[in-house]
């Protein structure tokens, strides 16, 4: 069935290009807090160990709403480790790494996965895609928030 929701096909598809790529960050960034999540140590353990669960549980609702907006649009949502690797700019962290260093990457990711979605905004308003920019507005807002409060844990 054709979709008529006000947005021409190819503008649907541009959109569900970009938020591919915000989904794919995304994932990646749940998958690393939640790895750091699991193998944190140190002084700071209870605090980042908790710190950590918060974002990745976050990060959970926020791939299924943004996979969720891309089928909204008619386009079929990445889903594999295969094709999030090929579209994410967050980095895997696959060494071990200790807790400063994993504050400091979970900063570096939430500052990306910001700039993923602002990048995606300006074709979401040309096309008139109130909901995309809705949800686009939440995660900078949340990734911007998350990216301040972990870097202030590197103050000294």
């Amino acid at each position: 069935m054709q979709i008529n929701i006000g947005i021409e096909q190819a503008e649907r598809e541009q959109i569900a290009s970009g938020l591919s790529r915000l989904l794919a960050d995304t994932y990646t960034l749940y998958l690393k807090t939640h790895n750091f999540h699991w193998n944190v140590t140190g002084p700071m353990f209870t605090t980042l160990h908790t710190l950590f669960e918060t974002h990745y549980t976050e990060l959970a609702v926020a791939v299924d709403d943004i996979a969720e907006r891309i089928r909204a649009l008619g386009v079929k949502a990445p889903g594999s480790y295969q094709q999030f690797s090929k579209l994410s700019s967050v980095e895997e962290e696959t060494e071990d790494v200790d807790a400063k260093e994993m504050i400091r990457q979970l900063v570096v990711g939430q500052e990306a996965v910001a700039r993923t979605a602002r990048s995606i905004f300006p074709l979401v308003e040309e096309a008139g895609d109130e909901p995309t920019a809705d949800l686009l507005t939440q995660r900078m807002q949340i990734h911007e928030k998350n990216a301040w409060m972990l870097r202030s844990l590197l103050d000294e």
